[in-house]
């Protein structure tokens, strides 16, 4: 099992931009002194919810402040960014890390993003297997024509070619957000690994997977690569020792956050949104999610990997909204939790 946090450096009611920043940027490096897995990193553009616009910036900070961690995107958005300057920019990551980079993409939202980076509704709604099969030729061949509507250029080098790496990968691995039937199709038939969302319990991921593995088979992708294959589940970890003290942290601190960040996205069409009740969804996060004494967060870990056959987790630590306490909780995961697993 691989237990890593998950990081959106949210801007909490009362605090600045720049001190969001600082809390994601030292919860990852404590997060590499108490043995964590993986740093994974959020990107979102002009709200609060997630004050990172660039997953794979903060990525390349994070791997030169840290020597052992892995570091993931989680995810960058595709449809706002050409495939290939983000493949320029993780294979350069990809060799000056030694192999230490996780590529997470997705196909984000219908927000105004797609005004603002000229990409337009489109790029959302159909571009997205466009772009990732783009990508996915950067990272894996030597040379790459632009043969698609969207994307039309002669055929060039890719340099640097992240095969060089010293890890001996032949490049970043690349994992897929996938939050619907037609997104977990797509991620099987190319046999890449899933980020499952962490507002969705066990039995849905582990439907998810299953649905995975179909498409896998029947794309004629190989047993192995099918059983082998590392999804990643993303929920919430807070720790303390009552339960009922964890699960109060949450829920004084992260309402807060969420009225005022899922508030501030706007839609680039003017189209209905629903909100969640932040309360509610704090409280189901809680639920659903290792929330409590170290002996519980522990066992719910273990109870989600042997439902779904997910063995990788991104938790995100930072729910207090409070850099000490956030520091504290990273330490108690490594020091109390992880123990109990390996």
């Amino acid at each position: 099992m691989h237990v890593g946090s998950f990081v959106l450096a949210a801007q909490f009611p009362g605090q600045g931009q720049g001190e969001a920043l600082h809390r994601a940027v030292r919860s990852a490096e404590v997060a590499e002194e108490a043995g964590l897995d993986t740093v994974w990193l959020a990107e979102h553009h002009f709200v609060p919810y997630g004050t990172c616009p660039s997953a794979i910036t903060l990525a390349g900070y994070l791997l030169g402040r840290t020597e052992r961690i892995r570091i993931g995107t989680a995810v960058s958005v595709l449809p706002t960014v050409h495939p290939v300057a983000l493949g320029e920019q993780a294979a350069l990551l990809h060799l000056t890390s030694g192999g230490r980079l996780s590529l997470g993409v997705g196909r984000g939202g219908p927000w105004v993003d797609l005004e603002v980076f000229g990409a337009g509704l489109a790029a959302y709604e159909q571009g997205f297997p466009e772009s990732l099969d783009l990508l996915i030729r950067w990272l894996r061949e030597p040379s790459v024509a632009g043969t698609s509507g969207r994307f039309p250029f002669r055929e060039v080098p890719v340099v640097p070619r992240p095969s060089e790496a010293l890890s001996g990968a032949p490049g970043p691995e690349v994992v897929v957000a996938c939050t619907s039937p037609a997104s977990v199709r797509l991620a099987a038939e190319r046999g890449l690994p899933m980020l499952l969302g962490m507002h969705v319990g066990d039995e849905e991921k582990a439907e998810m997977v299953a649905l995975w593995r179909r498409h896998a088979r029947a794309a004629g992708r190989p047993t192995d690569e099918i059983q082998g294959a590392a999804h990643v589940s993303a929920g919430v970890c807070q720790i303390a020792d009552r339960r009922t003290d964890a699960v109060e942290t949450l829920v004084k601190a992260m309402p807060g956050w969420l009225r005022q960040g899922l508030d501030a996205h706007v839609t680039v069409d003017g189209r209905a949104r629903s909100m969640r009740d932040p309360v509610a969804y704090t409280e189901l996060l809680c639920g659903l999610h290792p929330v409590g004494t170290p002996r519980l967060c522990a066992d719910r870990l273990a109870a989600t990997s042997e439902r779904t056959g997910i063995g990788r987790f991104a938790l995100l630590v930072e729910g207090s909204g409070d850099l000490a306490a956030t520091e504290e909780n990273v330490r108690r995961l490594g020091a109390e939790v992880l123990p109990q697993l390996r």
